[in-house]
């Protein structure tokens, strides 16, 4: 039996909000409700479900592996909001982005503070290994 990533559960202050701005900026289909989830759906069928909280919410990270020419569509609406972003996980490389293994790389955070990454080549696919 081959095994796929079903989901994972984001938590927010406004799960429709969340939802929203991430169907948004990777142009996915709008999410729906399931349950006291807000869903969206990735391409390859995973789903990201917020649901919200009040209590204390622990930052995660997200990456997704998008093509060049949508790697430029979701940076171009990065810097239209003025988000912030960064070359690296840990935020030491504000406003850059990275080229691992040949290709291009850029984190910002979702109004959670989740830390959303886009790559457009799979890490180790082009030899960089720091």
């Amino acid at each position: 039996m081959a095994i796929h990533f079903n989901h994972t559960i984001l938590s927010a202050r406004d799960s429709k909000a969340s939802a929203d701005f991430l169907a948004e900026m990777l142009n996915l289909p709008p999410p729906t409700r399931w349950g006291p989830f807000q869903m969206v759906v990735t391409e390859n069928g995973a789903n990201l479900d917020y649901m919200e909280t009040d209590g204390e919410i622990t930052p995660q990270h997200y990456a997704f592996l998008v093509s060049e020419a949508e790697f430029d569509e979701i940076f171009g609406r990065i810097k239209d909001r003025k988000l912030s972003y960064w070359a690296d996980p840990g935020r030491k490389h504000s406003g850059e982005i990275n080229r691992h293994d040949g290709g291009r790389g850029v984190y910002f955070e979702d109004p959670n503070g989740h830390l959303l990454e886009l790559i457009t080549r799979p890490y180790g696919s082009g030899g960089w290994n720091p």
